[in-house]
């Protein structure tokens, strides 16, 4: 019996290319939630179809239900893939970090609004916002998944600041908001007012205006003369 000249994949030869059938499988789910993102910001939550988000991905409505079962599953989804996952990102880089406080605030800021202003992660919290008082489950997840899980990272920043006489002691449930209301108006003029070219009144460089912000916001922490001169003492 002849031996086959062709080598084994993974062995004398390179691995056999996976299918275009398979390649196209693997990457459904995330074409799904590509088109879930684009129709809710279009249309709304409520008034987007389970039909059309399987027609603009491709697919049949048989295969959206494969993965996802239900339209309230691919919001959730959309969430987790856009949001969630770049916060735990933010906590794991938070948790650590060495360096100053300051630097530490800096970079989270900066990343929050590079994930807001530059990816489709901004328009998701247009669409939370507008469906929040019909569908209080929805609202519900978006606080345990994206609010809650945000305020803790802040928070712990500004605590971690004021313990090391980095900043000066504030309010830390107080300043929270005050830390992430710039970038979400940001992504939210530029995913409605700022859609209309005409209409938008906000600076075109966004980038420029967050980094403003967070030079008021390290002005503001840092500690007072006399609140300086106690922490070396206590040191």
């Amino acid at each position: 019996m002849r031996e086959s000249s062709k080598p084994l994949a993974g062995v004398d030869g390179p691995a056999t290319p996976a299918p275009a059938r398979r390649r196209r499988k693997d990457a459904r789910p995330q074409e799904l939630l590509d088109a879930a993102l684009e129709l809710f910001v279009e249309k709304g939550f409520s008034a987007t179809r389970s039909e059309e988000v399987a027609a603009r991905a491709g697919v049949s409505k048989g295969t959206l239900y494969l993965y996802f079962p239900s339209k309230h599953d691919l919001l959730e989804a959309v969430v987790h893939r856009h949001l969630s996952v770049s916060i735990a990102e933010g906590q794991a880089m938070a948790d650590q970090f060495d360096g100053p406080t300051t630097e530490l605030l800096r970079q989270l800021l900066r990343k929050l609004w590079q994930h807001l202003g530059q990816t489709p992660a901004g328009s998701i919290c247009k669409v939370i916002i507008a469906e929040a008082r019909n569908f209080p489950d929805i609202a519900q997840f978006y606080m345990s998944e994206v609010i809650e899980p945000t305020h803790r990272l802040l928070t712990g920043t500004l605590q971690r600041g004021i313990a090391r006489g980095e900043f000066r002691p504030v309010p830390v449930d107080l300043a929270v908001p005050a830390l992430i209301a710039p970038a979400l108006l940001l992504a939210l003029h530029k995913h409605s007012v700022g859609a209309c070219p005409t209409c938008n009144s906000l600076p075109q460089d966004e980038a420029a205006v967050i980094d403003t912000q967070i030079d008021l916001v390290l002005e503001g922490l840092r500690p007072r003369p006399e609140q300086a001169q106690t922490s070396k003492r206590n040191a």
